[in-house]
């Protein structure tokens, strides 16, 4: 089994990959982002084994490790919801160069007061 010790020493290591993920994410640096998966994985393979105490003296000895891998959940949504901000802006930037929805034209006058459909003009892949 396991000591208190050498699981808070894998949640210190663990909140620094998630730190270093966060900073290369940021930049969007995809090949560093690959290249800490694999530490991390065997961190949380080796953590996730854990059994922990519930009551009594031993107890006590974990707190300080349940409060650093509450920690490591806030940093691990953090980093989550950095990526899907990324996505979500990676799609929207697809979406405009894709063009309109031909489905979704929207019609609007044009100078001389006719009905001049979004569809007549240049798409931007034309332009």
């Amino acid at each position: 089994m396991i000591s208190a010790q050498d699981a808070s020493l894998l949640a210190e290591r663990l909140l620094a990959l998630l730190d270093e993920e966060f900073e290369v994410l940021k930049v969007q640096n995809l090949d560093a982002f690959e290249s800490l998966q694999p530490e991390k994985g065997d961190i949380i393979k080796q953590l996730s084994g854990l059994a922990l105490p519930e009551d009594g003296p031993e107890s006590l000895a974990w707190d300080g490790f349940r409060a650093q891998i509450r920690d490591c959940a806030d940093r691990h949504r953090r980093n989550e919801i950095l990526i899907q901000r990324k996505l979500e802006a990676i799609r929207a930037a697809l979406k405009t160069l894709q063009g309109p929805d031909p489905l979704n034209a929207v019609e609007v006058y044009d100078r001389m007061g006719r009905m001049s459909s979004a569809r007549r003009g240049r798409g931007l892949a034309d332009a």
